[in-house]
């Protein structure tokens, strides 16, 4: 039975982005089963009475140095986005809708959304610049607005968001082996071994 990696993210995070880049890889070089979990950091935020780092003026300048460096050492695009914070609550709802009713196109759509945000530095908080993201990856966007109107997805996304609280998220991205946590896309390494030790 294969191992199972349980990545949690929004696409908010600039760390969820990079740790995108690299869990795939890592998931077929290791014969894991990668599993998604689009939630919403604001709800997480709001839920355990965390906040970004990017609020600490000091904190926010080095975590984006850090974020260059780690993007360097991936040798993957990373553009820090001028509209940061951008509120992904249209996102997240795509997102899991998608998941679910056309999850063959989920991938496409996270490529989409994740590049957007942290390699083309584009304002998906903007409901024009969304819909020309949208079309320039073959996607409807009046299919995927409805998709993130629909009450059902609303819920599915409020209710993962819980259930990721209620499993101890406190922050994004969040990474599980098994049953193991790692917070952080700096914590790949131990993911890594994680899987390694479970084989």
């Amino acid at each position: 039975m294969p191992q199972r990696i349980d990545f949690y993210f929004d696409f908010g995070s600039p760390t969820a982005y990079l740790a995108w880049t690299r869990l795939p890889g890592m998931a077929r070089d290791n014969d894991a089963e990668l599993v998604y979990h689009p939630v919403l950091l604001g709800g997480i935020f709001r839920a355990t009475g965390n906040a970004s780092p990017m609020t600490n003026a000091a904190k926010a300048a080095y975590m984006t140095r850090d974020l260059e460096r780690f993007a360097h050492r991936y040798r993957v695009p990373l553009a820090f986005n001028p509209h940061f914070p951008i509120n992904t609550l249209t996102l997240m709802r795509m997102a899991t809708g998608v998941q679910h009713q056309q999850r063959e196109r989920f991938p496409e759509l996270m490529a989409a959304l994740f590049s957007g945000m942290w390699v083309e530095s584009r304002d998906l908080g903007d409901g024009s610049v969304l819909r020309q993201t949208l079309e320039r990856h073959r996607f409807d966007p009046d299919a995927l607005l409805a998709i993130a109107a629909d009450e059902t997805v609303k819920t599915h996304l409020k209710e993962a968001t819980a259930a990721a609280v209620e499993r101890g998220l406190f922050g994004l991205p969040a990474i599980f082996v098994n049953d193991e946590m790692f917070w952080g896309q700096d914590r790949l390494d131990f993911v890594q071994e994680a899987l390694e030790a479970g084989r």
